[in-house]
């Protein structure tokens, strides 16, 4: 067993594999050669020795008085001349000699073989690589076939990768030999070995360039938020920092553009946009539309998502992009549904009860302190507690019953209150207070309340805006009504 001996010193020594896996590989081999020479190799036993120099096959046979299977039993006489002691219903173990295999057996025995170490290969090269998906990876052009290009990627041609057509870049070809940088998609356990599924489409290719051009990604100190790529074309990327000093768009730019332009020439020329993020929506959609200038962003749907940016006709063409490719990049980057239009397309719209630049400022801004929502005249600062028991008393309790109660005259007429304090708290809501209501679950302004006056005046039962009586239809919202006396 001595070339047995070297074979694994071999494996072990200068093909890398374990001690166990050389061990498990070379048992199966033995044991399906066993088999295919004796048709069972359930009682066969391999031995190794402690410095793995070397190798053994044994029979584990059973002592009887009288055999049946010669495979699995030994008659006892034959047992004692190899062992004196033994006795019948004993077990003893029987050197086989490999080379007494027949030829069928030693080339099953081969083949098992080979099957086991190039499933270890496999193992090892998937545990190796199965934590470096995302990662970049070199390599050099080998050959291509139906449009996927296969890439050497060394470890003595033990491993594969390949990058499929969908992961390819439009605007890059190869040649015999040239190097190729690409990111590990996916791993594959293929006949032949493990595949390694290649990317020069994905992001995180333009992530980790820019690491290695750009210090302050690399330590930390400028974070890339979010980056999405139209793989050829355009790749837009979010990039923040906790340190007010530093620009993070300057940062990733560098003193004219020397920084992008490494990363754009290691990318064959795609268009990289670099932009600020920002944790309110409506001015992330603004810097997200970049190179365009937005007018004003309009939040149609928070749950849904949606929002409207408004640009001026000279950016319309900017905003939306080339087929449509700066605002679905924008989407992909906010992860809003963005729709863009012009201010005379918005000619018309009823944007009234939609949450507006500042609105939402407040909503989503998180580094900002969120505005208190006042609904009470309780809670407004300047109000007695005396004054808001009595309007709480009469039924006044909510900003909005106070307005329409000093509307109709009968806050005036509530009994504890003065006239100078009824004003006092009509002039603190109309100085601290937006006013809005609820309009099919929108947000909308209440219109302005003016000034009572000597002459009295008439509202809508309907919208409440203010009316005379001549009318016959409110102006606003289009109601029928009539004028009738009362008898009292």
């Amino acid at each position: 067993m001595s070339e047995m001996a070297e074979a694994i010193r071999a494996l072990i020594d200068e093909k890398g594999y374990s001690v166990e896996s050389v061990k498990q590989t070379i048992e199966n081999a033995l044991k399906a050669a066993y088999k295919r020479t004796y048709g069972n190799s359930d009682n066969a036993i391999v031995k190794f020795a402690d410095d793995m120099s070397d190798v053994s096959i044994y029979s584990r046979k059973v002592v009887v008085d009288g055999v049946y299977d010669p495979v699995t039993e030994i008659e006892l006489e034959d047992a004692k001349k190899l062992s004196e002691d033994v006795e019948l219903g004993d077990e003893i173990d029987i050197l086989e000699d490999p080379k007494s295999f027949d030829r069928s057996a030693v080339s099953t025995g081969k083949q098992t073989a080979h099957q086991g170490l190039n499933e270890t290969i496999k193992d090892s090269l998937y545990n190796q690589y199965k934590d470096k998906v995302g990662e970049m990876i070199n390599g050099y052009y080998q050959r291509e076939r139906n449009g996927n290009i296969y890439v050497d990627l060394g470890n003595a041609g033990r491993i594969e990768g390949v990058l499929p057509v969908k992961y390819q870049s439009p605007r890059e070809t190869y040649e015999q030999g040239d190097r190729i940088k690409a990111i590990i998609a996916d791993l594959k356990k293929t006949s032949s070995g493990l595949q390694i599924v290649l990317s020069r489409s994905d992001p995180r290719l333009v992530e980790i360039t820019m690491e290695m051009e750009i210090p302050e990604i690399a330590d930390g100190t400028v974070k890339i938020e979010k980056c999405v790529r139209d793989a050829g074309y355009r790749t837009k990327m979010a990039v923040s920092t906790q340190r007010e000093e530093i620009d993070p768009v300057g940062a990733c730019v560098g003193a004219k553009g020397v920084r992008i332009q490494n990363v754009i020439r290691e990318i064959l020329g795609e268009k990289i946009d670099v932009l600020r993020y920002d944790p309110n929506p409506v001015e992330f959609i603004k810097n997200a539309l970049s190179p365009a200038q937005v007018s004003r962003v309009v939040i149609l749907d928070e749950e849904k998502r949606q929002a409207l940016a408004i640009v001026d006709e000279s950016q319309f063409s900017l905003a939306i992009g080339k087929q449509g490719q700066n605002v679905r990049l924008a989407n992909r980057l906010c992860d809003w549904s963005i729709d863009v239009k012009t201010e005379e397309q918005c000619e018309g719209m009823d944007l009234s009860g939609k949450a507006t630049t500042q609105a939402a400022l407040n909503l989503f801004n998180d580094d900002q302190e969120e505005t208190e929502e006042v609904s009470t005249v309780a809670e407004l600062e300047g109000v007695t507690e005396r004054v808001a028991e009595i309007l709480k008393s009469n039924g006044i309790e909510d900003i909005v019953q106070f307005i329409e109660a000093y509307n109709n005259g009968s806050v005036q007429k509530i009994e504890g209150l003065t006239a100078d304090e009824v004003e006092a708290v009509y002039s603190i809501i109309k100085e601290t207070v937006d006013i809005v209501e609820e309009d099919s679950g929108n947000s909308a302004e209440v219109p302005a309340v003016e000034e009572s006056t000597a002459e009295e005046k008439y509202y809508c039962p309907e919208c409440g805006a203010e009316i005379t009586l001549d009318m016959t239809h409110c102006p606003k919202c289009g109601v029928e009504f009539e004028f009738t006396e009362d008898e009292e």
